[in-house]
């Protein structure tokens, strides 16, 4: 730092007045008026809406988790690789936030959520999708249709709280068919190493309550008018995207086709911990980041930073997450 930046920081920390002037106390006024506020702590609840074609979109910040960063997180590459991204990111290299992003589409005719988050089953910085919602102005029993990307619990167990009652009262639950034949199979669940058994109850826990009334679909269906559900798989076995069409304009909701994009679109080989079939889930990375960029597509992630939409651009052997400019 040079001398003149120097003493620039070392005049506002001593006191501002290098970067704002005191602001002047008019006649007839109190000088209370000017306290600061409180400091907050929290966030309020956060939505952020678009238009595709005739069709309006809504992302809800679900909120965030936290996670130690350590070798086991990208499993075919060192550590101080994934480091050295991270700070030239201007994130920290101990750790890493993870941010959870539904999405709720209106199509005129139906409200349509997409993967539903924790609701009160997670921790004390997520479950904030149905919030979020209501400070959009709707209510949960408004959502006409809910649809699962797949069962991880993070898209799954807001169906349903942590007293077992369902949160979307009038929706249809529309799942894939792959995912439903893999989690709900009880022999699986048996045989499932003592790790995934707790992913295995609490898929269970949602959805076997109301199995009957639970509708599967194939990939390649239109599931709603202007929503067709599309092969992402690899992450999970039933992993599913959604291609979202209106009025000639198009976008997807990629769901865990990258876990942050900032490591896994930058470089689509690298293996986070939580895809089941590795090999195949970069297969998919690769194929739908590729379209994306070609096609200047408009994507959705569940794991980017909120409002967690934008466009993908070719760069190097990888790719650049281009955020949407807020409007």
């Amino acid at each position: 730092m040079t001398q003149s930046r120097r003493s620039f920081f070392i005049s506002a920390a001593a006191g501002g007045t290098a970067l704002v002037a005191a602001p002047a106390i008019l006649p007839g006024t109190r000088r209370e008026a000017l306290a600061r506020a409180p400091i907050a702590g929290t966030s309020a609840p956060a939505f952020y809406r678009f238009k595709l074609g005739e069709f309006e979109v809504t992302a809800l910040h679900e909120g965030e988790f936290t996670r130690p960063l350590d070798a086991g997180f990208v499993r075919n590459t060192p550590l101080d690789e994934v480091q050295k991204v991270l700070a030239e990111s201007f994130l920290p290299t101990d750790r890493l936030t993870i941010s959870f992003t539904a999405l709720l589409v209106n199509t005129g005719s139906k409200l349509v959520l997409i993967d539903t988050g924790f609701n009160d089953n997670g921790g004390p910085t997520n479950g904030r999708a149905v919030a979020a919602m209501k400070a959009a102005g709707i209510e949960p029993g408004q959502v006409d249709t809910v649809l699962i990307s797949h069962f991880h619990a993070d898209h799954l167990q807001g169906l349903r709280n942590k007293a077992g009652q369902i949160v979307y009262p009038n929706a249809e639950i529309m799942v894939p068919e792959q995912e439903w034949a893999f989690w709900m199979d009880d022999a699986r669940m048996a045989a499932a190493p003592e790790a995934m058994k707790g992913a295995f109850q609490g898929v269970h826990r949602v959805l076997k309550p109301n199995a009957a009334d639970v509708k599967r679909f194939k990939w390649g269906d239109e599931v709603v008018t202007g929503i067709t559900a599309i092969d992402a798989s690899g992450h999970t076995p039933g992993h599913t995207a959604f291609a979202i069409v209106s009025g000639g304009q198009r976008m997807m909701y990629v769901a865990d086709v990258t876990n942050t994009p900032v490591l896994f679109a930058r470089n689509p080989d690298w293996k986070v911990m939580f895809d089941m079939e590795a090999d195949k889930a970069v297969a998919t990375r690769k194929r739908i980041l590729d379209m994306a960029a070609a096609d200047k597509l408009r994507l959705s992630f569940y794991h980017a930073s909120f409002p967690a939409t934008g466009f993908i651009a070719k760069d190097g052997g990888g790719y650049r997450f281009v955020p949407a400019q807020w409007s």
